[in-house]
């Protein structure tokens, strides 16, 4: 099939950029409203991490200043 080593290196990462292509389908609007509403849930727990996290090194800080 292949006669040539060069034809072979030029042969296999043709063939995996071929089969690497992405497929693009449509997203119904209810999964983007859901992604929508996860983002927003997502961030509003992390913020309270945050903040948590903030106020037990901002007590610890208070702790150790007395």
């Amino acid at each position: 099939m292949f006669k040539s080593v060069k034809t072979r290196v030029v042969a296999i990462p043709a063939a995996l950029i071929a089969s690497a292509t992405s497929a693009m389908a449509a997203v119904p609007a209810d999964v983007t409203t859901a992604l929508g509403d996860l983002k927003t849930d997502a961030l509003a727990v992390a913020t309270a991490v945050l903040l948590a996290i903030v106020a037990v090194y901002a007590f610890k800080f208070i702790r150790r200043g007395l």
